[in-house]
């Protein structure tokens, strides 16, 4: 079966930077990872990437930041009180940690600077500018059920786990 919009593609990847210094790599996590294409699941560069591919097949994919994680931009720095850090007494420059939006979403952030009672943090993605290579092993795809598509994500082992209501 070839990838193309609502499949489900189990996948192993190494991610590198522009430096060629291994960033992430799937086979020290947990196995696998599982995206639903087509619904924002990984950045658009990979995405497009995957399209028509099979499981079994191994390829290098090299994307600009344009369809990564954006340019860098500047002046993109904000004052946050420490209350709002989980561990926000532990935080040091240079750390990437998570702020809460208010959609009630998650932002990853580097820390710029710790002050007593706040931190100055960089609102750009800690790979936006970079130009981020792939390297990836399609293990295998599948079509998405009607209800991962519905809630546009993967569930299951390696996906989602919904609660059962009984």
């Amino acid at each position: 079966m070839s990838i193309a919009a609502n499949s489900v593609v189990s996948l192993h990847y190494s991610l590198s930077a522009e430096s060629g210094k291994e960033i992430e790599n799937s086979r020290q996590g947990a196995g696998p990872i599982q995206v639903l294409i087509g619904h924002g699941g990984v950045i658009p560069g990979l995405e497009r990437a995957l399209l028509g591919r099979e499981a079994g097949d191994a390829f290098e994919v090299v994307v600009a930041p344009v369809d990564a994680y954006g340019e860098r931009q500047e002046g993109s720095m904000q004052r946050v009180p420490k209350k709002y850090f989980r561990d926000g007494a532990r935080l040091k420059p240079g750390m990437v940690t998570e702020l809460a939006t208010k959609e009630g979403g998650q932002r990853s952030v580097v820390v710029a600077k710790v002050g007593s009672s706040v931190i100055d943090v960089d609102l750009n993605h800690p790979l936006a500018g970079l130009t981020l290579t792939f390297q990836i092993e399609i293990v295998s795809v599948r079509e998405a059920s009607e209800e991962e598509i519905a809630h546009g994500h993967v569930h299951g082992p390696g996906g989602v786990e919904h609660a059962q209501r009984t």
